[in-house]
């Protein structure tokens, strides 16, 4: 069976028709090409496919494409409209936030909703807040770097360090 949607994703409303199975990731990387959103694991474990459902981060491996009907998706290349990058993204790319760049998409995605409920995160919310999200490269250091440093910039304070953990 199939269903008519309508979704807006990164500002921009799309209609489609798709069957009742379609996971959300399979509508966004498949049918709207959008393939920054990552398939991982397929279990909810890795948070590769995270991306924003009306500002919540939410793992679209675990989302039904018709549950999506009339919300709003954030992907990660909605973060830099007109190509400039965003405090995260810079953040990641100063602080060495990522390595093989698998998780990096879900993590931004993560780490926006964070700093959008909490401007001024410590080091441990961080954590607890990316908790979700796997990397097998980083040891989370720098990921944890990278977002505090966007956490400065948005905030208007002195950057932290850029030098990076290489442990």
């Amino acid at each position: 069976m199939k269903n008519e949607i309508t979704i807006t994703v990164n500002g921009e409303k799309h209609t489609a028709e798709v069957e009742n199975r379609l996971l959300l990731v399979h509508l966004i990387r498949e049918n709207l090409a959008l393939t920054g959103t990552h398939i991982g694991c397929d279990t909810s474990n890795c948070g590769a496919c995270t991306i924003l459902v009306n500002g919540k981060s939410v793992k679209s491996c675990t989302i039904l494409a018709v549950q999506a009907n009339g919300k709003e998706i954030s992907t990660v290349e909605g973060l830099s409209p007109g190509g400039e990058l965003n405090a995260l993204q810079e953040g990641f790319k100063e602080n060495h936030g990522l390595h093989c760049g698998f998780c990096t998409p879900g993590m931004l995605m993560r780490a926006t909703e964070l700093l959008e409920q909490n401007p001024n995160p410590t080091e441990e919310e961080i954590r607890w807040g990316i908790s979700g999200n796997l990397c097998r490269c980083t040891g989370y250091n720098n990921i944890v770097k990278a977002i505090q440093y966007a956490s400065a910039k948005l905030r208007g304070v002195e950057l932290p360090s850029t030098e990076p953990d290489f442990v």
